[in-house]
Formats: structure tokens, sequence, C-alpha cells
């Protein structure tokens, strides 16, 4: 059962029964109408830092944490010393404060988005409702597991009421219900997700901030990979399994098409890198027998549409094949697990003409950051927010898909 309520011309459906459409993770129960009456705070605040610092804390404590390298990554993007830093960066002296109520759609591939979204939240001084991945991810739980443990201390409660996580399907209403009451929705998800999560209708002054399903890609320097050590390339390895089989391709920022710069030494590097890589990958992926029916599948069906043709490797755990042109299109070729497109340029700039709005992160190896913002400033793509060393594709940051997010999640009150 609902009530509906009316506010600023919207229909606000107000649970009657807490959990009826939706599992509430955290707190252990909500008073909505106190919850949706708390007022914002200015960024940065001394006791968000110190509430997230003791998440962190807990978090580095905890030996389960070991298994799961991005818990770990989220623990060190917490600590007091890396926000107090990210503060010099975002903070400047002018008067700013949250925008009140964020309603955050998590994705449901990449486990640990949920957590940078309620940070960037928290960090931007609002009141955050964060629904998490309707699929199960013991990642998830641990992190939840040690927000409740700094709820029994009860030395936090301020920062700690501005928090509520919750979980529910498609069939659920709860949508409407949170996005009656949110001043920004924060989507996180494919065309189809965000199309129906709009559906729900934001009050009049609200506005949404879609991370829509993305393509990246890769480009790397042969001279780079020959004059590296072993030690270097070893490094390299991990980097890139990071980008790419840690979440098994499925983050937006994972590299599908590797771009290689034409040399003389392009083949011996393409050997040493993918060797080296393979060595990596068979040290630490389990591949499943049904992805490696689906590289095969994505193969035949590359084929059909482009000049295209597959790459000696071991065995299955990297499928590489080798684009003899380079289609407008390349994104709908992609493939999780460990599948790579790969094509010879003679300069960067040729990846220029496949680049649209839909391009998000470029991963590089041997080139300077000035060849590439010279590479940005002379083709001013739409797309290609990010270009980033390889093994950081995946490494959250406050300036995320073109926003600086603490910007998009606060407002300037002008006192003249």
């Amino acid at each position: 059962k609902v009530e509906l309520k009316m506010r600023n011309s919207v229909d606000v459906v107000i649970p009657m029964q807490l959990n009826s459409n939706f599992t509430l993770l955290y707190p252990v129960q909500v008073d909505w109408e106190k919850f949706t009456a708390y007022r914002p705070d200015i960024p940065f605040s001394d006791e968000v830092i110190e509430f997230l610092n003791i998440l962190s804390g807990g978090i580095l404590k905890d030996r389960n944490s070991r298994l799961y390298p991005d818990v770990i990554t989220f623990a060190f993007f917490c600590r007091k010393a890396n926000l107090q830093k990210l503060k010099g960066e975002y903070v400047h002296e002018e008067l700013r404060l949250g925008r009140g109520v964020l309603f955050h759609i998590a994705p449901s591939n990449v486990p640990i988005n949920f957590g940078y979204s309620l940070v960037a939240g928290l960090l931007s001084g609002n009141i955050n409702i964060v629904r998490v991945s309707s699929k199960q991810f013991p990642q998830v739980d641990l992190i939840i597991k040690h927000l409740h443990e700094i709820l029994k201390s009860e030395l936090y409660d301020e920062v700690a009421s501005r928090i509520v996580l919750v979980r529910y399907d498609r069939t659920s209403d709860a949508n409407a219900y949170f996005s009656s009451i949110a001043n920004v929705r924060v989507i996180w998800g494919g065309d189809t997700t965000i199309a129906t999560i709009r559906q729900s209708a934001l009050p009049a002054r609200s506005f949404d901030v879609c991370f829509a399903d993305r393509y990246s890609i890769a480009a790397i320097n042969p001279t780079a990979i020959i004059s590296a050590t072993d030690v270097e390339m070893k490094r390299l390895a991990e980097a890139f399994y990071n980008d790419t089989y840690l979440f098994d391709q499925n983050a937006c920022s994972a590299p599908h098409t590797i771009f290689w710069l034409s040399a003389d030494c392009l083949e011996a590097a393409k050997d040493r890198f993918w060797n080296t890589f393979h060595d990596y990958v068979l040290s630490k992926y389990q591949l499943q027998a049904v992805m490696s029916v689906d590289k095969l599948t994505a193969f035949y069906r590359q084929a059909i549409c482009v000049n295209v043709k597959i790459q000696d490797m071991p065995d299955n755990l990297v499928f590489r094949t080798e684009l003899s042109e380079l289609p407008k299109n390349i994104e709908e070729f992609r493939c999780a697990c460990g599948y790579f497109s790969e094509k010879t340029i003679e300069t960067i700039d040729e990846i220029a003409s496949i680049v649209t709005v839909k391009y998000q992160t470029l991963g590089y190896y041997g080139f300077k950051k000035e060849e590439l913002v010279d590479f940005v400033r002379r083709n001013r793509f739409l797309g290609l927010d990010r270009i980033v060393p390889i093994g950081e594709t995946t490494n959250f940051t406050l300036t995320w898909d073109g926003y600086n997010l603490i910007d998009t999640f606060s407002r300037f009150p002008s006192v003249l």
C-alpha cells in the first residue's frame, strides 16, 4: 500500500510499509520525512572526511578485503590524506552547498561503483539514497558491513544519517518515490536503463546526471614496449589486467580495441606485450567455458561485417583479432572476458575518424601527455572524456565522463 502526496507538482509515493517496495540495506530504518528535511552541507566538510576515513580504516583492517582488489582501492580512495588532497584541488574560496537529496542508481556490472557514487555525493555536501545492484556482490556486502559498524559507535550519526542504501528489482515502483524527492538523480547504466528511470518524474528544479553505456580503447607505442625492462613489462601486464579482466571487461572504461603505432619493431613489440600479458592472466584468471564460446561467436559476428582475422594465442584466455580496416561501428563488436580487436595506425590521429559521443576512455602507453593534449585539441572530439595511462582506466576520480562531480552536485549561492 502507498500514500500519494504532492510536492512541486510531482506525485510523491510514500511507502506505508517500509520494505514493501524495496529492501533497506542501510540503515535499519528510516524516518523519510526527517530524512528529506536534512539540510545540505558544504563540500568536503571535516565531518564527512572523518567519517570516510573511519570507513577506510575498517575496510583495510578486514582480512576479507584482501580478496577484492577493487575494495582495497576504494578504501585507499577514502583515506583522509587522499580526501584532503582532493579538497585542495576541488574546493576554493567561493560559497558552496550541496543540492539536497541525491538519488543514485548504481550499475549492475561494476560492484564497487555504488560506493564511489555515494562518496561523491557525500563529499559534495548532499543527502544520498543509493540503489545498489540487484545482483549479489560480496564487495557490496563488505562495505555495507563496515558502514553498519560505524553506525554502532554512534560517533558519526550526523553523517551516517545522510545515507540510505536500498535494493529492489525492476518490478518495484520505488523509482517513482525516490525520484520524486530527489534534487539530483544520478543514473549509471545503459541507454535502456536510463530511458526506464526517466519515466519517473522529477521535481521541477531537479535534473539528471547520466553516465550511459560507453566504449573505451587503448593506444600503444611499440618502441616503448621494446625499450621497457622485464620488470616494467610485468607491471604493464598487471596494469592492463586491472583495466580489463578485473571486471571481466564489463566496465565502460575497459579497453576493447587496441591501436598500435606503425614501427619496424611492431611485431616484436606485440609478441612481447601479449606473451607477458597472457602469462599474467594465466596466473590470475579462470575462464568459464561459456565465455570461450561467446568469444568465438563474437569473432564470427565481427567477421561477417569486417575484414578481420584471429591472431595466434596459446588458448582462449586472451582472444585477439586483427582489423585490416577501421569501421565506424567498431564499438558494436565488443565481447567480455578478454576479447581484443587490434588495428595498426600510422598516427594517433587516425583514431579520430571513429570517435563519437559514446567513446569514454583512451588508455595509453608510450605517449607523452603533451602529445595527447594536442591530439584532443586538433580533433575536438564529442567523446573521449578520459585519457589516462594504461592501469588507470578504472580508477575513479571526481571528474568523470567530463563532469566535475563536486561542481555538478553542489550549487553556488551568490552574496553580493
